[in-house]
């Protein structure tokens, strides 16, 4: 093929970019203003604000000091197939954008062809005349250039949507994320309460089983009746059950957190230490900087714009279509004179195409297309309220939960002083042992309550960073 029809499909190709005008149908997209409260209702023991970049986003669980979540949100980020599904669509929104933008250029292709065709000597003739059977060779090397003209700006809002799609679909990820590592900690921090109470109940189960050899021996003596030692055996058998109860939820929660972890039950195993009191101060910072951080309302945001230009896409589909077809290159019947210069062919063939009647499917995508913005409009006002119901809900259940933790406390000493005293009073056959079972019991249902309580601070504290964007 000769370097002139080449040159003339390239020079055809350069023209049709350069009437692509910078215009395109459709609204501008502008971020809608939200009004943002200037501080939340909640006054409680949090840290005030502080800068965002005083701890980043990444490895917001550090604050805890605590090396073996440490050690579980890194494997969870290693192998969690929830996390890994969140990619893929994350790369298959970034592939759709490398798509979409790949239509605003030129599409350049080799289509080599070869046929070998048998004439029948009786085959139709248009006029009488003597036909004759023959065979033909054809050999075709053309360079096939196709290009639509991007005149309304209907292929480049296209554009703006997909790249629009895959920001949100990135922060989806980043929720995603969020999600998985709060999770983590939030399962964690209930094993760690799980193992306080399983040590409590065994605790009592050991001092029961002391009390009932007491018990016993005071029967022996006459001191009291089988009433008390039956009271005794059932109180231990009960306290006994509630240790398996919680050995019972101690594995089911290692086989959660081992599949949020993607690991599997069988071959996951952890030495989890009792729950502390010790809850980390989170700086909150102002209800305005929410709206950078929240990797959700960023989704909806962008999802937002998606569907604004989208309606770009839909009122293209009213103007004309404009485009090229061009191609060049080489068509012979020998294949020894293909690449010869009495072999070379070209042609260019311009085409316009105005849709006349569609039977109302263009006005029907178009006004889709504006309802689909409106939706993404409630959704993105709705995410915004939910986010700040979430840190509000959040300061208030670490407030609240404080109280509670305080309270529980000083019921735990009232609560044990009660259970000593009672126990000298029964042994001095002041009391029946109905009041040693009470007291015993009442110390141990406030000292469940408080590991509870405590978990609850941790889980209310890992839900208010996760409701804060996971950084500040």
């Amino acid at each position: 093929m000769s370097a002139g029809p080449q040159r003339t499909v390239l020079l055809l190709g350069a023209a049709a970019l350069l009437l692509a005008p910078g215009c395109a149908v459709g609204p501008d997209y502008e971020k809608p203003k939200v009004e943002a409260p200037g501080s939340y209702s909640e006054a409680g023991p949090w840290k005030a604000a502080e800068p965002k970049d005083s701890l980043p986003r990444e490895g917001w669980w550090r604050v805890f000091h605590d090396p073996d979540l440490d050690s579980l949100e890194a494997r969870a980020l290693r192998a969690s197939p929830t996390l890994a599904s969140a990619l893929a669509h994350y790369d298959q929104a970034l592939a759709a954008a490398r798509v979409s933008e790949a239509s605003l250029y030129p599409s350049l292709s080799v289509q080599a062809s070869a046929d070998r065709q048998l004439y029948p000597r009786n085959r139709q003739s248009e006029y009488p005349s003597t036909t004759f059977g023959y065979t033909s060779n054809s050999f075709n090397l053309p360079l096939v250039l196709d290009y639509e003209v991007d005149v309304f700006g209907q292929a480049r809002r296209a554009l703006e949507s997909a790249r629009a799609s895959a920001q949100s679909q990135g922060a989806l990820y980043q929720n995603v994320l969020l999600t998985l590592e709060s999770g983590v900690a939030q399962n964690y921090f209930t094993l760690r309460s799980l193992v306080t109470q399983r040590g409590l109940l065994r605790e009592n189960v050991a001092l029961l089983r002391d009390a009932l050899e007491l018990v016993l021996k005071l029967r022996r003596g006459g001191a009291n009746s089988d009433l008390d030692v039956y009271q005794a055996r059932a109180e231990l058998a009960t306290v006994e059950a509630g240790e398996l109860a919680a050995e019972q939820a101690m594995a089911q929660q290692t086989h959660a957190l081992a599949v949020l972890i993607g690991e599997r039950p069988e071959g996951f195993s952890m030495e989890a230490r009792p729950l502390d009191g010790q809850v980390p101060a989170i700086p909150v910072g102002i209800p305005s900087d929410l709206l950078e951080r929240r990797p959700d309302v960023a989704a909806a945001e962008r999802a937002l714009a998606a569907a604004n230009a989208r309606i770009g896409v839909a009122k293209g589909a009213f103007f004309p279509s404009i485009g090229l077809t061009a191609l060049a290159g080489a068509n012979s019947g020998a294949l020894n004179n293909l690449l010869t210069g009495n072999s070379a062919q070209w042609a260019v063939a311009p085409f316009v195409s105005l849709p006349l009647f569609t039977g109302g499917a263009n006005l029907a995508n178009y006004r889709g297309a504006q309802a689909a913005y409106r939706e993404a409009l409630a959704d993105y006002r709705g995410q915004v309220l939910a986010a700040f119901q979430q840190v509000e809900d959040g300061l208030s259940d670490l407030r609240l939960l404080e109280g509670q933790t305080d309270a529980l406390e000083r019921a735990v000493a009232a609560s044990g002083s009660a259970s000593s005293l009672s126990l000298v009073r029964y042994k001095a056959g002041l009391v029946g042992y109905i009041e040693v079972i009470d007291s015993q019991r009442t110390q141990l249902q406030s000292e469940l309550s408080l590991a509870q309580a405590r978990a609850s601070r941790l889980s209310a504290t890992v839900l208010l960073v996760r409701a804060l964007g996971g950084g500040w």
